[in-house]
């Protein structure tokens, strides 16, 4: 069996660590997918912005080039030295530190560009070009230790041609670290995020952690009273404490469930032990004189409806038949009549009924029903005088409870019970609503002690609560609330 709990609880740890794996790799693969887009993004548009910055320069050069030779008879000589006052080669190096090399009518280099710039067969035709102003580029050529671009101007009548060239390879370089700086950028960012994932998964899943150990405690030893660990105000403290609110309920249940067998089993001895020994008198009851066996019998029949109707208590208790009774509107005065007219032909008593204010309440007409025919049962059993009649009197929200009702008034629904019998005594007023409770003066009447306990229950799922107190005059008022409200003792 160890062994097995053992299993249990690696199991369950498994199950963490896997939820708390999952949710840090599913933290960085986030984080991961959003930086490698606005990394992936924001290189292509700075690549592309230089590379369009670069081109857009040097077709303006060529441009420059090509007018102002279109436009002047120039000759090698115009391009071959730099002029103080700023010729046409000083204005074709200074936007962007263009490369510039002149050729000659033969194509012979006439001054040569640093770095030197490759003479080609298309070259040496676009110098001996008669039109000015012809044009040919060349594209990714290789000069020296770095990439240009080339474009070569002819001057016009076989002078000669200018040879202008645009370095991009320094600009790829850059653009070439700016991608390995985005791609390590990108990777410092994932494992952030795996880090930061694992932290904030281990700080969420530790709760988790002690609230399943608490779980696993409860199956393995049955004990519902074990502490939950509760602590913050998000989703997991909220599982927690509705955990732990469980376990109260459950513990509190388990708990009333054994005080209701024992209290059962404590007072189902007194009325079996009386029919055993009258059962075992019915074996010499042809002994008996007529009137002893006319007792025998009266008493068997007693014993059995008491027997039947603790049975029948006992159940309704245990089976919380008024908890599945579905809630309707329902109104007080209809069941107090109900009640008042049923206990007329049972008892033969006088029962009358008051009402006053609005008695509409959400309930469940089954279990008000039982409720208020017990209290008026529990009359008729104590009052056995029967001078005045029993009263139920009902008292509706929003209106002032008066002096029969002996409160001072509130929002809840009020019914209670009047008699004139002995009362009860100031000891027993606390205590007449717990099960099996049976005041010394009632020990030797009949009935089980679960009348009134069934009253609390019913008001208590109702929302409301019992009371009792001792009329002026004799006798007791006894009754409950229904709604939001206490009843008082007056």
């Amino acid at each position: 069996m160890r062994s097995g709990a053992r299993l249990r609880r690696w199991v369950a740890r498994a199950r963490l660590s896997s939820l708390r794996t999952t949710f840090t790799v599913s933290f960085a693969a986030v984080a991961a997918a959003v930086t490698v887009l606005v990394g992936f993004l924001s290189y292509d548009a700075a690549a592309r912005l230089v590379r369009v910055d670069q081109q857009t320069v040097f077709e303006g050069v060529v441009q420059d080039l090509l007018d102002e030779v279109r436009h002047s008879a120039l000759t090698p000589a115009d391009f071959a030295t730099a002029d103080a006052d700023g010729g046409p080669r000083d204005e074709l190096i200074r936007p962007s530190g263009t490369v510039v090399q002149v050729l000659g009518p033969d194509a012979s280099v006439v001054d040569r560009g640093h770095p030197p710039l490759p003479v080609g067969a298309d070259d040496k035709r676009i110098a001996a070009a008669r039109p000015a102003g012809q044009l040919v580029e060349h594209r990714d050529v290789d000069v020296g230790d770095g990439m240009y671009r080339v474009a070569t101007v002819s001057l016009g009548d076989g002078r000669g041609a200018v040879q202008i060239a645009q370095e991009f390879s320094d600009t790829e370089d850059l653009l070439r670290e700016l991608q390995q700086r985005t791609v390590l950028l990108v990777g410092a960012v994932v494992i952030a995020a795996g880090l930061f994932g694992w932290w904030l998964a281990r700080r969420i899943t530790s709760r988790l952690v002690r609230l399943a150990g608490a779980a696993e405690d409860v199956a393995r030893t049955g004990r519902l009273g074990i502490q939950v660990p509760v602590a913050g105000y998000d989703e997991v403290a909220r599982l927690g404490r509705s955990f732990d609110r469980m376990l109260g309920r459950l513990a509190q249940s388990e708990e009333d469930q054994r005080r209701l067998v024992q209290d059962a089993g404590h007072e189902l001895r007194t009325p079996l032990t009386s029919l055993r020994t009258n059962i075992s008198m019915l074996r010499r009851i042809d002994e008996l004189p007529p009137a002893a066996r006319g007792e025998l019998v009266a008493d068997l029949a007693q014993e059995s409806r008491e027997l039947t109707d603790l049975v029948n208590e006992l159940v309704d208790l245990a089976a919380g038949q008024s908890d599945r009774e579905p809630l309707q509107r329902v109104a007080l005065a209809d069941i107090a009549e109900d009640v008042a007219v049923a206990a007329r032909r049972r008892t033969g008593r006088a029962v009358t009924v008051r009402v006053s204010g609005d008695t509409v309440v959400d309930g469940r007409p089954g279990a008000l029903q039982r409720a208020l025919s017990n209290l008026v049962d529990n009359a008729a059993k104590f009052d056995r005088g029967g001078g005045e009649p029993i009263d139920i009197v009902v008292t509706g929200a929003g209106m002032p409870v008066g002096a029969s009702a002996g409160a001072d008034g509130g929002a809840a629904v009020r019914v209670e019970v009047l008699d004139r019998g002995p009362g009860i005594a100031e000891e027993d007023l606390d205590r007449v609503f717990d099960r099996f409770y049976r005041a010394p003066d009632a020990r030797s009447l009949p009935g089980s002690g679960l009348g009134l306990s069934i009253v609390r229950e019913v008001a208590a799922a109702h929302g409301g609560d019992p009371f009792a107190r001792r009329r002026e005059g004799g006798g007791s008022a006894i009754g409950f609330t229904v709604g939001r409200g206490e009843g008082g003792e007056g």
